[in-house]
């Protein structure tokens, strides 16, 4: 197998699985509005549709740099490994996930495992595995998408953070101050 379907593969898995995964939450009891997340869904539907451009073909201007083909099943492999991540974060977070800006009945500051590292693990996951898409792909598409991707990221982390600072208070405040956002063992 070539690293480009891997790396398709990869993320398709991770996305359907992902969705199925959504029945496991406890409903909202409380949610940011559509307005407040209507930015970062822009930037994340700009990226991915520029992140999965295919990079096959591509000469001169539009193909920044081509892996080696050792270099592109590094690349596999951080994508897996950032997914794998992003998912020990869902798992650990257990029935207070949710894709949306949200706050269950019985939300509170969970600060173990990867939530113990960073406050924004499953962003995390899926920065390693989108900086090493676009590191694979060497296009300028690639790169585009991940700087739409990593903007968006940076943009919901931000919201949820004010959104749960209002919910939890200074318990929040206090895991701010001792947890990383998103990259592990970051001053804070």
């Amino acid at each position: 197998m070539h690293p480009a379907p891997a790396i398709a593969a990869l993320w398709l898995f991770w996305v359907v699985s992902w969705l199925a995964a959504a029945f496991w939450a406890d409903p909202a009891a409380k949610r940011a509005g559509f307005r407040e997340e209507a930015r970062y869904r822009a930037l994340w539907t700009a990226g991915a549709i520029l992140l999965f451009v295919p990079a096959h073909g591509y000469v001169g201007r539009l193909r920044l740099w081509m892996p080696t083909l050792t270099e592109a099943w590094i690349c596999v492999a951080l994508v897996a490994v950032g997914l794998a991540f992003s998912w020990w974060a869902r798992l650990h977070l257990g029935r207070l996930w949710s894709g949306t800006v949200t706050a269950k009945a019985d939300h509170r500051v969970v600060d173990t495992g990867p939530y113990g590292l960073v406050r924004h693990p499953i962003y995390t996951g899926l920065l390693v595995a989108i900086l090493a898409t676009m590191a694979a792909k060497g296009t300028v598409w690639g790169v585009a998408g991940a700087a739409f991707l990593i903007l968006g990221i940076v943009v919901k982390a931000r919201l949820e953070e004010s959104f749960l600072r209002g919910e939890l208070g200074t318990a929040y405040d206090d895991y701010a101050r001792r947890v990383p956002m998103l990259v592990p063992f970051a001053p804070n």
